[in-house]
């Protein structure tokens, strides 16, 4: 089986390419000269790295006709931490895309899997199916939704599947530092104060091995579509922070309520992850305390 991933030196592109590597596939990738594949140092030698910007789309259209994957898996998209949700480089984003995928499509690949965000959805309505409506509110979630959009009905008239799975929150060792978890573990070990909100925000975060099987499972399986991945498990932000807190044994540098709540952050944002779970052969790894307790692990022996 032929797998071809963009994006994967970002997070979840990493440990998913890892699993394919290590479960036997004929791993290919799209990566920029100047992408940082520290994640993956380790299973490079098993992966075969064609170096081009999605942009470019020339370049890109000779490689796919050449390369004829069975699968793709579409990661790579604009994503810097404070800046992605309403910059303007969503747009390049969605063209790249929207060219990667109709030659795809053109050259014969059977499946093709975007990436998309729980931000895509109404956060007005309780947990997130499916079938849920969109309302996206920034130019990021909007794009995707027009990705999503264009997937759904190009695969009624071509003969590539195409599905569009949703990611909710995740966590886990290599995540950027700027994140919530790696942010309080990071502060905490250096005996430093945590301010955060109240942290009455609820949230469905799942470990960044469980989400990379879910990507797995559902690229092996026949699901087409959208599809949450998700934990399905509701927490809230002060949960996850105390927990922290207590494997450390640092809780009381924890300040709640020192900051403000954003404006318009949503109070409710969990998945309802039935259709995965009954459709495909995935089953969740890690529960909360084992999941942090290795996540903080590996950023101890980071520091």
């Amino acid at each position: 089986m032929k797998v071809l991933v963009t994006g994967i030196g970002g997070f979840v592109g990493s440990f998913f390419a890892r699993l394919l590597v290590n479960q036997g596939y004929d791993v290919h990738a799209i990566v920029r000269k100047t992408t940082d594949l520290w994640r993956i140092q380790d299973i490079l030698p098993s992966i075969h790295l064609f170096y081009a910007d999605l942009q470019d789309y020339s370049h890109i259209n000779t490689y796919l006709k050449e390369l004829k994957p069975d699968w793709c898996i579409h990661l790579a998209w604009y994503a810097v931490p404070g800046k992605y949700l309403q910059s303007p480089e969503n747009l390049n984003s969605l063209q790249a895309s929207l060219n990667l995928v109709s030659q795809l499509a053109e050259v014969g690949c059977q499946r093709f899997i975007g990436v998309g965000t729980c931000f895509e959805y109404d956060f007005s309505l309780g947990y997130l199916s499916e079938s849920s409506p969109t309302k996206p509110l920034t130019l990021y979630a909007a794009t995707k939704v027009a990705l999503a959009t264009t997937l759904s009905q190009l695969s009624a008239v071509s003969n590539m599947e195409t599905v569009w799975v949703r990611l909710f929150y995740q966590y886990g060792d290599q995540e950027n530092a700027n994140r919530l978890i790696p942010a309080i573990i990071y502060s905490l070990l250096k005996d430093e104060e945590v301010k955060t909100t109240k942290g009455e925000q609820i949230r469905d975060f799942l470990h960044i091995e469980d989400v990379a099987s879910a990507l797995l499972e559902i690229s092996k399986s026949k699901l087409t579509g959208i599809v949450n991945i998700g934990s399905g498990q509701p927490i809230t932000v002060r949960e996850i922070a105390l927990k922290i807190g207590e494997i450390l044994n640092k809780a009381h540098l924890i300040n709640f309520g020192a900051l403000p709540y954003r404006a318009n952050d949503p109070m409710f944002i969990c998945a309802n992850n039935s259709l995965l779970r009954e459709q495909t052969n995935w089953q969740i790894k890690y529960d909360w305390e084992t999941g942090l307790r290795q996540t903080i692990d590996w950023y101890k022996n980071t520091l």
